[in-house]
């Protein structure tokens, strides 16, 4: 029993890999040495010009980055209404003694309030009483918001660089792409957004990661739960291999006959190294001849006619001035389950399939992972 109670004080595996860790220690060096430098610089080198509870807040923006706690509401407003609270506790009693516990408390009350709850922010509330920072309130808010505006401008910078989306908007992968008020497919048998909102409605506390990273973490398990049960099917396994392709200087005119040969909805546009440069399909005509417009039917006709056989003066010339550039793509040692969220929830109907260098090796339509799935569930019945 003792043994087991001790057990429960040791820490957890860390789930970060070595290159994340080295990362991150990284951007919090970087970021506390320009917001160091750049302070001094602007404060003249007199008086303190980094407050220690930016230390706290770089282990936030650049370790936990896409923490609501770490985002720049949180770190910038949260800091500010902190050191406000200290001050005015300060000057309010006299005593450290009380001061200092009301000041921490008050400060994590307010934060909740203003949706920008950052833990350095109690920190800075206690530096305002403990340090004598009150009795300089205006050189100490000035640290305080230029220290938290610098951190966050390179935070801003590092985190976007080495791959890590900051700020960390909220872009649920449940949101139906078609505007309807139909759930996105994988809800309809699988759990739905109203099904989390529960969850941590019941939960009912702070929770240290944003909603659409728990999305992504549950659909992650239930694709791993899937392959366990019926075996893991790679994207390679029922990828088309004989793809017909297109490169970016290459004319409209042949694309479109392409499309129309070959009866293909879209085709991948590789460069010479055949690497994915886009995918041009038959909406992105459509869309650049203005089918999306309100115009006749005779107009409209018109308009994709001098598109694609050239007398539309105006008119895009070749692939790259027409194609989709933002274009997703998938490995062929990954797992099927990998399709089903872009296919179904984020409404794509080819991916193009790429080998560990990046190059370009097949392609997966939804009628090649509809038939997989059919196989798959076949074979279990």
């Amino acid at each position: 029993m003792g043994k087991d109670w001790l057990r429960e004080f040791w820490p957890q595996p860390n789930t970060a890999s070595t290159t994340e860790r080295g990362r991150a220690a990284s951007g919090a060096l970087l970021g506390l040495l320009l917001t160091g430098a750049l302070s001094h610089m602007a404060l003249g080198g007199k008086g303190a010009y980094l407050i220690a509870p930016m230390g706290a807040s770089a282990v936030l923006l650049f370790c936990l980055p896409a923490s609501p706690l770490a985002q720049p509401w949180s770190i910038l407003a949260g800091n500010l209404v902190s050191a406000l609270v200290g001050i005015f506790c300060a000057h309010l009693i006299g005593s450290p003694l009380l001061a200092a516990p009301l000041a921490g408390g008050v400060a994590i009350g307010v934060m909740f309030y203003l949706r920008c709850l950052h833990p350095p922010g109690a920190a800075v509330a206690l530096n305002a009483v403990l340090w004598g920072f009150a009795a300089h309130p205006g050189t100490y808010l000035t640290v305080v918001m230029l220290n938290s505006l610098l951190l966050v401008l390179v935070a801003l910078a590092f985190n976007n660089l080495t791959g890590r989306r900051y700020p960390h908007p909220q872009r649920s992968s449940m949101t139906n792409t078609h505007a309807t008020r139909d759930p996105v497919p994988t809800a309809r048998l699988g759990f739905a957004k109203e099904d989390l909102d529960a969850a941590l409605a019941r939960y009912g506390q702070v929770l240290d990661v944003s909603r659409d990273d728990l999305e992504h973490i549950l659909f992650e398990t239930e694709m791993h739960a899937y392959g366990r049960r019926f075996g893991v099917i790679t994207c390679g396994e029922i990828m088309s291999r004989d793809v017909v392709t297109i490169e970016p200087s290459a004319p409209l005119a042949l694309a479109w006959r392409l499309l129309r040969r070959h009866r293909v909805h879209a085709l991948p546009v590789l460069r010479r190294d055949r690497r994915v440069a886009g995918i041009v399909g038959q909406s992105d005509f459509l869309h650049h001849a203005g089918l999306d417009e309100y115009r006749t039917v005779g107009e409209r006709l018109g308009e994709l006619a001098g598109l694609v056989f050239g007398y539309r003066p105006d008119r895009p010339e070749v692939v790259a001035q027409i194609m989709t550039t933002d274009v997703k793509t998938v490995r062929a040692d990954e797992p099927i389950a990998e399709l089903v969220p872009l296919m179904a929830n984020s409404g794509l109907h080819h991916i193009p399939v790429v080998d560990a260098d990046g190059v370009f090796v097949g392609i997966v339509s939804q009628s090649d992972l509809l038939a997989a799935m059919y196989e798959v569930r076949l074979r279990a019945a």
